[in-house]
């Protein structure tokens, strides 16, 4: 049974204070229902607001980052299914709670992120990819818009032209040209991710705790002024778009392995 919740993650603390949180579902992808956003929230806020703790590194296991949200528990959920809002709500409360965390939150991003994964990445102060990993801005491929904040943290770190390009195509991010483009610090061989993500959060934990505070928040303030604004266009487009019969053709499409047929 794939695990839910706290279950589904792993928490790893070392003696320079860095807290490595694992998603924990391989069988999905390392995708996230609602129990296990949950339960990260509460890790990063905990663990951001501890004074022992320097750092955070979010990780996966397996082949996956994470893919975003669990279609199949929505599916399995049925009428106890989180609603729109709820699902919305959820995302934008994982990304503020890595936006304000006040220690430096590192992303290893070992395989695919997509959906609220690239987001949860994005607003990671710092991304290192394996080889063989991407980020898949897939939303309009199902019937969606950019959530989770990615609106704004895209463009923030691309400009409008790129963030344009990647969103309305959705198209999937090589960590190459993640790289490229700024979105990645470093791009690893996938057996060495790990150990160079460590090294770069205990390089960090050796820093001044307050400055590190608040130069990520002088970061976060000059670059997502809009941060609210687009969460609440978010909200709004996605909660009309996630009850709208292109992303039931979406979903349909994706499960069924077709090209879908929008309206």
């Amino acid at each position: 049974m794939t695990p839910t919740g706290a279950d589904a993650l792993r928490v790893d603390t070392d003696d320079a204070g860095v807290v490595t949180i694992s998603i924990n579902r391989p069988d999905r992808m390392n995708a996230l229902d609602a129990p296990t956003v949950t339960a990260l929230i509460e890790l990063i806020t905990g663990h951001g607001t501890d004074p022992d703790t320097r750092v955070i590194v979010l990780a996966g296991e397996g082949p996956a980052f994470t893919t975003g949200a669990d279609l199949q528990a929505i599916a399995e959920a049925g009428d106890d299914a989180p609603t729109p809002d709820q699902t919305m709500d959820n995302a934008a409360a994982l990304v503020r709670a890595v936006l304000t965390t006040p220690v430096p939150v590192i992303a290893a991003v070992n395989g695919p992120a997509a959906g609220v994964g690239v987001s949860l990445a994005l607003a990671s102060d710092l991304v290192l990819m394996s080889e063989d990993a991407y980020l898949l801005f897939a939303f309009t491929n199902i019937g969606l818009m950019p959530d989770g904040a990615a609106s704004v943290l895209l463009p923030a770190q691309v400009g409008r032209s790129v963030a344009s390009r990647m969103l309305l195509r959705g198209d999937a991010v090589s960590a190459a040209e993640a790289k490229q483009v700024g979105l990645a610090i470093d791009v690893l061989p996938s057996g060495e991710l790990r150990a160079a993500a460590a090294k770069t959060a205990r390089r960090l934990a050796r820093g001044p705790r307050r400055a590190l505070e608040l130069t990520k928040k002088a970061v976060t303030g000059a670059t997502l002024a809009e941060l609210d604004a687009a969460l609440a266009r978010e909200h709004e487009g996605q909660v009309e778009l996630l009850q709208s019969a292109d992303f039931a053709e979406g979903v349909a499409s994706m499960l069924e392995k077709r090209r879908p047929t929008f309206s």
